[in-house]
């Protein structure tokens, strides 16, 4: 073969590996440029959920119930009790998810990690929106959030301990059960309870303020109760704190009285109930033949939770005031102001005994057979 006719060959090969490194290296680029687009695309996606861009208008209420927490209660020896949250992020970013707030919920667990954002998460119902990035909801659903749902609840006057906890948990502000817990053991530091024992709930009986109040959903039980306790303080005036040492029996006496008073009224005639209350206990052997005994049915009730019957008097209870002498161990209930204003200032009368008549209004007596015979002309005792 010549030399002429080798070198066109070489040359053509040449130019082929060229063509080909030139298709491969465009092939390369396109796939580099696609990749990287690609790539952008995602973190501009991932970065409009992050940031809450570009997203439609929607608003939802997330409710965080405990379950959705690993909670750890400590209580020292002085009944502090201390607890800590930690969100279960899995969870969470799921219930974000169904509720079209987020995403993706592995970005918003990775962005939570490196935030803290399990430990910032408390229970409670929260009013959240597509306009709030991921920082903004984990701050949405924290302690001191302003997207918390509130609810109103009225605590009428004479509710029980009992009650008034079965009220806050069916309006969804904290279970009854955790209620009791804090009730019974935490040692909240106002004056007027340092003397009370801890370890029951009812000691808290006659201090929770019949009130409206405004609530969060789910809210720190702790709180719940602090909020009652510092409205009792706050109508529990100097005034009445003076009569209260300058008179002849302890706080929690008058607001045992007070929750007889608030149980037995109409809504009327609270003075006079008080002064039967009180010619009962301070003249036991007085010829009305009440031997220090109050004989309130109220407080049978509050034993039973029923209507008192016959065979209720006969219930060894301390709170039995038919069988036990004097005022019953505790408050049977958180009465209103106006029955421990009459409580603290009765009126000064002779009347030993009451009856409800016909009309719905209590009568009053000095003696046990005016009463009785006047219960024969009631329609009510036939």
């Amino acid at each position: 073969m010549s030399q002429e006719n080798s070198t066109p060959r070489r040359s053509n090969r040449r130019r082929r590996r060229s063509r080909r490194t030139a298709s491969i290296t465009t092939l390369y680029i396109v796939a580099v440029l696609g990749l990287s687009v690609l790539l952008a695309a995602l973190i501009w996606i991932a970065a409009n959920d992050v940031l809450a861009l570009n997203k439609p208008e929607h608003t939802a209420t997330v409710v965080l119930s405990e379950d959705y927490f690993n909670i750890r209660t400590k209580t020292d020896e002085d009944g502090n009790i201390t607890t800590t949250y930690r969100a279960k992020m899995g969870k969470v970013a799921s219930l974000l998810k169904q509720n079209d707030l987020i995403e993706f919920k592995s970005l918003f667990r990775l962005f939570s990690g490196a935030t803290d954002g399990e430990k910032k998460l408390r229970p409670g119902a929260y009013q959240l929106n597509t306009e709030m990035d991921y920082r903004s909801l984990i701050a949405g659903m924290g302690a001191h959030s302003d997207s918390r749902v509130i609810v109103e609840v009225t605590i009428p006057e004479g509710y029980t301990v009992a009650q008034t906890f079965q009220l806050l948990e069916d309006n969804g502000v904290a279970s009854a059960e955790v209620l009791n817990e804090y009730a019974a053991n935490y040692n909240y530091g106002f004056s007027f309870l340092q003397d009370i024992p801890l370890g029951d709930a009812n000691r808290l009986e006659g201090f929770l303020f019949p009130d409206t109040y405004e609530f969060y959903v789910n809210h720190d039980p702790k709180y719940v109760i602090n909020k009652l306790l510092q409205n009792f303080d706050a109508v529990y005036t100097q005034e009445m704190r003076d009569q209260v040492a300058a008179g002849k029996y302890s706080l929690r006496e008058y607001l045992t009285v007070a929750s007889l008073i608030e149980r037995e009224t109409d809504g009327s005639d609270r003075g006079k109930i008080a002064s039967v209350i009180y010619n009962r206990l301070q003249n036991p052997n007085s010829s009305a033949g009440t031997n220090g005994f109050l004989q309130v049915d109220a407080t049978l009730v509050y034993i039973t939770g029923n209507v008192p019957t016959a065979a209720d008097k006969e219930i060894d209870s301390p709170y039995n005031t038919y069988k036990y002498r004097g005022l019953p161990p505790t408050p049977i209930a958180n009465p209103g102001l106006a029955s421990l204003k009459a409580a603290l200032d009765p009126e000064n009368t002779g009347y030993y005994f009451y009856a409800l008549g016909d009309n719905g209004k209590h009568r009053f007596f000095a003696d046990y057979n005016s009463m009785r015979n006047w219960m024969n002309s009631q329609e009510l005792y036939k």
